[in-house]
């Protein structure tokens, strides 16, 4: 995993060179498909979004998310269940930084619930709830339909981050 991070990281360099791929902005009436792995102090979430192209810079997205694990807590064992759904609205910030058309670097923010199933008799934090959250993050294309994805943010369904692969329609 930490490889694949560095790589990622790496190739974020490249936005700011002067090479040109394909779009990293997201156009007016177009679609992508985000999917992916969180990164959270309650399991590593799977997770798959949507995201559609509103306005010049805006983009609009539904997101859903999926994590199981298992917590020892007072030495007794619990499986819990933990599914996210959530919009976010993400300003593009490409034009205003003038990066390359391959580079997708974003802000914004999310609502979401997230429903927290855990076996009956724990009494630990786990619970259902509605949240505001935050997000910051970027694309880096490596052909005009796919490429992948780095986001960091809190407040609802991920507080941590996501890493995933994007493909555009």
């Amino acid at each position: 995993m930490k490889k694949l991070i560095v790589i990622l990281a790496l190739s974020m360099g490249s936005c700011f060179s002067n090479t040109s791929f394909g779009q990293g902005s997201l156009e007016h009436g177009k679609a992508q498909l985000n999917v992916g792995v969180g990164i959270s102090s309650w399991g590593a979430p799977l997770y798959a979004g949507l995201d559609f192209g509103v306005a010049k810079d805006l983009t609009l997205g539904l997101e859903i998310s999926n994590r199981r694990y298992r917590e020892n807590w007072r030495n007794y064992y619990y499986d819990h269940n933990i599914t996210g759904i959530s919009g976010n609205l993400n300003y593009h910030f490409n034009r205003v930084l003038a990066l390359p058309p391959r580079c997708d670097f974003y802000g914004g923010i999310n609502v979401g619930y997230v429903s927290w199933s855990s076996p009956s008799g724990y009494n630990g934090d786990g619970h259902s709830s509605l949240g505001l959250g935050a997000q910051l993050g970027g694309r880096y294309f490596i052909s005009n339909h796919f490429g992948f994805n780095l986001e960091f943010g809190g407040g609802n369904a991920f507080n941590g981050g996501k890493l995933g692969i994007t493909f555009k329609f």
